[in-house]
C-alpha cells in the first residue's frame, strides 16, 4: 500500500465497477460490507464506469442481484453521459449511427436518438461484440463526410472471465486508423461525468476519492477533475506500472479491500 502523507479528509468516493468490485458476474469483494463501512464513514458514494453496454437502469439491477441497493443517482456510465451530452447539443434528439450494443441504444433511445446511417448527426461508437467490418465501413465512410465522431470511452480492453478482451477503444483504433480521424471522448478521462458526479455528491474535487483500475481512464480523470485517486490492482494495472505514473495515485492497493482498510485505520 502506497499513500501520500498529506491528504484531504475524504467526504465522497466514486468508484469504478469493472476490475474493481466485479469482473464479468464475478464479484472481487464483499461489497455490501464494504458500502456499510463507507456509510459509516459519512462518506457519500456513487459508481462510475466507462462501459457502454449496459443501461443506467440495468447496472441499478445488476447491483441489486448483488445485494447492493443504491439510488438511481448512484450510477453513472457513458452510455448515460454521452446521450445528455448529445440531448445537450441536439435538444430534439435525432438520427445517430451507432456503433454499441442494447444499452448504448436504449439509453440514447431515452433521449430521442436513433440509430440511422443516413445523414447522422454524428457517428457513435463503444464497445460492441458484434462489430463488424461493415460496420467500420459505413462510420469510416460517414466521418469521412464530416460527420462528427464521438466515442462513449476509450478503453482498449474490457476485463472478463477468460481474461482481457478488446474494448471500446480498439473500436475506436480501428476506425481513427482508416479515418485519420480523433474521436471526441465522452467517458473518463474526460470530466463530464465527473462534473455530474461531483455536482450530484455536492463534494469538493480534493474531498473526493476516485477508486480505479485503469491509470489512463480512472486514475488520470481522477486527477484532471482534481480528486484525489485510489489504484487497485484488482483489475488491469500493475504496481509497477502505478509506481511510474506520473503524479503517482494518492493511494496504490491491492484491492478495495486492502485499500478500504488503509482509509479507515488513518
Amino acid at each position: 500500500m502506497k499513500k501520500e502523507t498529506k491528504t484531504n479528509p475524504i467526504s465522497g468516493i466514486i468508484m469504478d465497477m469493472d476490475g474493481v468490485i466485479w469482473r464479468d458476474t464475478e464479484m472481487l469483494v464483499d461489497l455490501p460490507d464494504i458500502l456499510s463501512q463507507m456509510k459509516e464513514q459519512g462518506w457519500r458514494v456513487m459508481f462510475m464506469t466507462n462501459n457502454s453496454t449496459k443501461s443506467h437502469r440495468e447496472y441499478i439491477d445488476k447491483l441489486a442481484r448483488m445485494r447492493v441497493f443504491l439510488q438511481s443517482w448512484q450510477v453513472i456510465n457513458s452510455a448515460f453521459a454521452t446521450a445528455k451530452t448529445l440531448k445537450n447539443r441536439y435538444p430534439k434528439g435525432g438520427p445517430l449511427y451507432i456503433i454499441g450494443e442494447k444499452g448504448l441504444h436504449t439509453t440514447l433511445a431515452e433521449e430521442s436518438f436513433y440509430h440511422d446511417e443516413n445523414n447522422p448527426l454524428a457517428v457513435v461508437a463503444g464497445l460492441d461484440r458484434d462489430c463488424t467490418y461493415d460496420k467500420i465501413k459505413t462510420a469510416t465512410l460517414l466521418i469521412n463526410r464530416g460527420v462528427p465522431f464521438i466515442g462513449t470511452n476509450p478503453d482498449t480492453s474490457f476485463p472478463s472471465r477468460e481474461g482481457f478482451t478488446p474494448g471500446a477503444g480498439a473500436i475506436l483504433a480501428a476506425i481513427t486508423a482508416a479515418t485519420r480521424c480523433e474521436p471526441e471522448i465522452i467517458g473518463k478521462p474526460s470530466t463530464i461525468m465527473f462534473d455530474r458526479a461531483l455536482e450530484v455528491l455536492e463534494t469538493a474535487p480534493n474531498n473526493t476519492l476516485m477508486i480505479g483500475d485503469r491509470l489512463e481512464t480512472d486514475i488520470l480523470g481522477g486527477q484532471n477533475a482534481g480528486c484525489q485517486t485510489a489504484l487497485v490492482l484488482s483489475g488491469v494495472t500493475t504496481a509497477k506500472e502505478g509506481a511510474r505514473w506520473s503524479p503517482v495515485p494518492t493511494y496504490i492497493a491491492d484491492d478495495l479491500t486492502a485499500l478500504m482498510h488503509t482509509l479507515t485505520e488513518q
